[in-house]
C-alpha cells in the first residue's frame, strides 16, 4: 500500500491527507513555474505546493473550526444577510480557514457538489485564494479556502478607514487580477461568475488575489451574477447564459470602482467617458498621485472591456499588456503601499532540535539529526513488504537503502537522491524517512522545490510526523516563502508537543 495519492476520479483525500504537488511528482520539470502572464512566474508552482492539497473535510471538523458556525466569526460583508455566509475558522493545525456555507439544498446532489468543487480545487496559483477543501454532509454544501486577513477590495476602496488606496495599488490590483484570470484561463476555467470588488482579497503580505468561490456557481442552477443588474453583462441579461467575455464585462467594472473609488453603474461611467469627462470619473483622494495619461489609459481599458457587443471586448492577454507597463513601483511591497503592518515572525514556544535548525537554516545541524535518528520514526508506519517483494526484491532493496544511506552519512546528496529514487520506485510503501533523507538532499543540490515536495510526501506517509513540516519550513524558507515556513513551524511544533503529552500520558 503506497502513500501517493491517486489523481484519478474517485473518493477525495481523506482528512488525514497533507500537501501534495499539482503537477506530475515524477516530473522533475513540474517544479518550474510556467507563464504567468507577468513577473509573478518563476515561483507558480512553488505557490501552488505551499497550499494543502484539496480534500473533503467532515462536517465535525468545520463546525469545530467555526466554534458551531458562530455569528461572531462571519466575515461575509452582508453578515448573516449573505445569500451564502462566509465564515473564519481555525483548524486543530492552527491554521486559517474561510469557510462558505450555502444555502440549504442549493446543491442536492452531493456526488455532483463534491465533483464540481474538486475540478475548482485543482485550480492551483499564488494570484488566487485557492480551494483546500469542501464537505457535502446531510443538507449541508461548504467550501473551504486559504483565509485571507486583509479584508476585500470593496472595503479598501468604498469603506476605509485609515486612507484611501493608493493609485499604485489600484494597478497592482488590475494587474494581479488579469494574472489571475489568465491562469483559471490557461486551465480551462474561462467562466468566474460575479467577478466584483467583493471576490477580491488581500492576504498577509498585502497583495490582492482573486477568490476561488466565483469559479462555482452559488447553486447547481443558479444565477451566475448576484449583483445589481445594471452591472451585469449584456448577454446575460438577454440570455441568461455567461460566456468567456462576460468575465471581461466584469473586470471592466471592477476598472470603475477602482478608477473612482465608488460603485458607477457602467452606462453611467460611459456617459462621462464619451463626454470627455473623465475627471468627473476619477477619484478625487488621487489628486497627484497619477500622470493623466496613465490614467486615460487605464479609462480607454475599461471603455473597451464594457462593449455591448462581447465580441468587441479585448482578451485577457491584451488586459495583461495594457495593464502591466502602467506600474511603476513593482518594488515596493504590497503592504507598504497600503500601510499595513505586518505581524512580526513569532517562533513557537516549544521548538525540536530539528525545529530550531530549519528555523535558523542551520543545515549541518538539520543532517546529523536527521543521521542521528535514523529510521526509528517509522516504526510502526505502513511500509512493511509484501510477501512477494521480500522473496523477489527483498536484498535489492536492502542494498539499495544500504548505498543510499552510506552516501547521505557522506554528505553525497547527488548519490544519495539516485539511490533513494530507486528506492521510491522499488518498494509498495517508501517509508517517510526516505522521502526527508531526499528532501534535504535535494536541498543540499539547490533544488528547494523538489526539496518541498519530498517533505510534502514525507508528511501524507506520517500526517503528524514534525520532522516533515519542519523540512517544508526549510524548504519554504529557501523559496522565499516566510510566512508559509513560519506556519510550518507552528504546525510542526503543535504536532512536537502533542506527541509529547501523549507520551507523559
Amino acid at each position: 500500500m503506497g502513500c501517493f495519492q491517486s489523481k484519478v476520479a474517485g473518493p477525495l483525500p481523506s482528512k488525514d491527507a497533507a500537501a501534495l504537488p499539482a503537477d506530475n511528482p515524477a516530473d522533475p520539470e513540474a517544479a518550474n513555474g510556467g507563464a504567468d502572464g507577468g513577473d509573478a512566474g518563476d515561483d507558480k508552482e512553488a505557490a501552488k505546493r505551499a497550499v494543502p492539497v484539496f480534500r473533503e473535510f467532515a462536517l465535525a471538523e468545520l463546525r469545530a473550526a467555526t466554534k458551531g458556525f458562530s455569528a461572531d466569526l462571519i466575515v461575509s460583508e452582508s453578515g448573516e444577510k449573505a445569500p451564502n455566509v462566509v465564515y473564519r475558522g481555525r483548524l486543530d493545525g492552527g491554521r486559517l480557514i474561510a469557510v462558505k456555507r450555502f444555502s440549504r439544498l442549493s446543491w442536492p446532489d452531493p456526488q455532483q457538489f463534491l465533483a464540481e468543487a474538486a475540478g475548482v480545487g485543482k485550480v492551483r496559483h499564488k494570484r488566487l485564494v485557492n480551494l483546500i477543501g469542501c464537505c457535502a454532509e446531510g443538507d449541508e454544501r461548504l467550501l473551504v479556502a486559504e483565509y485571507m486577513p486583509n479584508d476585500t477590495l470593496s472595503k479598501h476602496l468604498f469603506h476605509w478607514d485609515k486612507q484611501p488606496l493608493p493609485w499604485e495599488m489600484r494597478l497592482r490590483v488590475a494587474h494581479f487580477i488579469a494574472q489571475a484570470l489568465d491562469h483559471c484561463n490557461a486551465e480551462n476555467r474561462k467562466i468566474y461568475h460575479d467577478l466584483n470588488a467583493y471576490r477580491v482579497l488581500f492576504d498577509e503580505e498585502g497583495d490582492p488575489r482573486l477568490s476561488s468561490f466565483g469559479l462555482m456557481k452559488n447553486s447547481r442552477d443558479g444565477k451566475s451574477y448576484s449583483t445589481n443588474l445594471a452591472y451585469t453583462p449584456p448577454e446575460f441579461l438577454r440570455t441568461g447564459r455567461v460566456i468567456p467575455e462576460s468575465v471581461i464585462y466584469s473586470y471592466g467594472t471592477v476598472l470603475l470602482d477602482l478608477l473612482s473609488g465608488k460603485h458607477i453603474p457602467p452606462s453611467h461611467a460611459l456617459d462621462l467617458i464619451r463626454g470627455k469627462n473623465i475627471l468627473l470619473l476619477m477619484d478625487s483622494s488621487l489628486e497627484g498621485q497619477y500622470a493623466n495619461e496613465d490614467a486615460s489609459k487605464l479609462v480607454d481599458l475599461a471603455s473597451k472591456c464594457l462593449q455591448f457587443e462581447a465580441r468587441d471586448r479585448p482578451n485577457i492577454k491584451y488586459l495583461l499588456s495594457s495593464v502591466g507597463p502602467l506600474q511603476k513601483q513593482k518594488e515596493v511591497a504590497s503592504h507598504v503601499l497600503m500601510g499595513i503592518t505586518k505581524a512580526a515572525s513569532v517562533l513557537p514556544a516549544i521548538l525540536s532540535p530539528l525545529g530550531k535548525a530549519c528555523s535558523v537554516m542551520d543545515l549541518t545541524a538539520v543532517h546529523d539529526i536527521l543521521l542521528k535518528t535514523g529510521y526509528k520514526d517509522d516504526e510502526g508506519a505502513e511500509n512493511e513488504l509484501s510477501f512477494q517483494e521480500w522473496t523477489q526484491q527483498v536484498q535489492e532493496m536492502l542494498n539499495t537503502k544500504k548505498f543510499g544511506d552510506i552516501a547521505f552519512r557522506d554528505k553525497d546528496f547527488k548519490t544519495a537522491i539516485d539511490y533513494y529514487s530507486k528506492l521510491v520506485a522499488m518498494m509498495s510503501a517508501p517509508s517517510a524517512t526516505v522521502f526527508a533523507r531526499r528532501s534535504f538532499s535535494y536541498l543540499m543540490n539547490e533544488q528547494a522545490e523538489l526539496a518541498l515536495r519530498d517533505a510534502m510526501q514525507a508528511q501524507v506517509c506520517m500526517p503528524e510526523w514534525p520532522t516533515a513540516f519542519y523540512l517544508q519550513a526549510l524548504a519554504l524558507s529557501k523559496l522565499g516563502m516566510e510566512t508559509d515556513a513560519q506556519d510550518m513551524l507552528n504546525d510542526g511544533a503543535t504536532f512536537e508537543a502533542k506527541k509529547q503529552n501523549s507520551w507523559r500520558g
